[in-house]
Parts: C-alpha cells; sequence; structure tokens
C-alpha cells in the first residue's frame, strides 16, 4: 500500500517491526517531492515514534486481529486470557502488559491484538469500575475546594480521590492515564 493511503488505526509492516498509526501529516514544498509525516505505535515494544516518508513510498498492510477475551489470573510472570467462545486460553507475559495489570481483575472483558498467530497486547476499557481496598480516613475540617487524599484500588494501584471516598466504594477510573474519573452508578 502507499504510504499516502495511511491513515490512524491503520496497520503496517517497516522494518520488521508492525505499527499502528496515530496520526498523519503530508507536506509539499515548491517542486519537490511531498512528504508524508506518521506517528505510530510499535505493537511489538509499545514505543512510539514518527516516520517519515516520500510521498509514493511503500508499506505492506499488517492483518492484525482483534478477539474478544476475558481475563482469568496473573501468576507473576504471565497472564492467562480466554476466548469465551471456544474457551481456549493464551499466555501473555506479565511485561508486556505492565500499564493493563494496574485495572485488570479476574472476569474483565479485553480485546486482544494478534499478527499471524503472535500475541500483540491487550486494549482495556478507557474507563473501569474498581473497588477502593484502602483510603485515608478524611481530615475533620478539612473542606479546601478539590481536596483530595490517597487511596489503593483491588488491583493494588495507588491512585487520588476526593475525600469523600471510602474503603469499599466502586470508583469509575480512566485507564488511559489512571486517575479517578468519578463514583460508580450503583
Amino acid at each position: 500500500m502507499l504510504v499516502n493511503d495511511l491513515r490512524p488505526g491503520t496497520t503496517f509492516l517497516y522494518d520488521g517491526n508492525i505499527f499502528v498509526v496515530l496520526d498523519y501529516s503530508f507536506s509539499k514544498s515548491g517542486r519537490q517531492q511531498g512528504k508524508v509525516t506518521v506517528k505510530v505505535k510499535n505493537l511489538r515494544s509499545g514505543s512510539r515514534v514518527e516516520l517519515t516518508f516520500t510521498g509514493g513510498d511503500k508499506v505492506e498492510k499488517a492483518m492484525v486481529e482483534k478477539k474478544d477475551m476475558q481475563y482469568l489470573y496473573n501468576d507473576g510472570s504471565n497472564c492467562m486470557l480466554m476466548n469465551t467462545e471456544t474457551y481456549d486460553q493464551v499466555e501473555i507475559s506479565s511485561n508486556k502488559l505492565e500499564w493493563e495489570l494496574k485495572f485488570l481483575v479476574e472476569g474483565t472483558m479485553v480485546k486482544m491484538t494478534e499478527y499471524n498467530g503472535e500475541v500483540l497486547g491487550i486494549t482495556i476499557p478507557e474507563k473501569m469500575e474498581l473497588t477502593i481496598s484502602e483510603a485515608e480516613p478524611a481530615v475533620k475540617g478539612d473542606t479546601t475546594s478539590g481536596a483530595q487524599k490517597k487511596a489503593v484500588l483491588e488491583t493494588g494501584l495507588e491512585i487520588m480521590v476526593p475525600l469523600f471516598i471510602k474503603e469499599g466504594e466502586k470508583v469509575v477510573i480512566n485507564t488511559t492515564d489512571g486517575k479517578y474519573s468519578g463514583r460508580a452508578s450503583s
């Protein structure tokens, strides 16, 4: 496929790696050949880079498959996922899921990304409801607007929450930045 056809969400092979396009721009000055600049994420390493191509260059399209899976458990070095239709289980190294593990509890539905049988990683929901397992008591008289305290989620992630949040409460967490987003609707 031509680099001119790359758009956000497109996956392609380049330099032995699999990339997904995050952002695309095209620039042309005078009589020179146009330049295509793409911000991409390496699906194997997770790193983000910017690649520049000459208009008309070609890259190979990568057919990446996404499957609905259920997170079962983490044994310390590997995470187990299960396809809920076929009951097939897949093992992924915990190292590949360092960020995602901060939000995963048993039974969470995720999307697993795969290329030619190689598991590249998982995508978790953008917002997740998790239970507060520990919360500092609110300081009496502390009524400053926006005051926050430390709390620990059931997954072990430490976050900042408003003073009114208590231990045992369910809260909504934004998984892109790991921050408190609100109380869970009961």
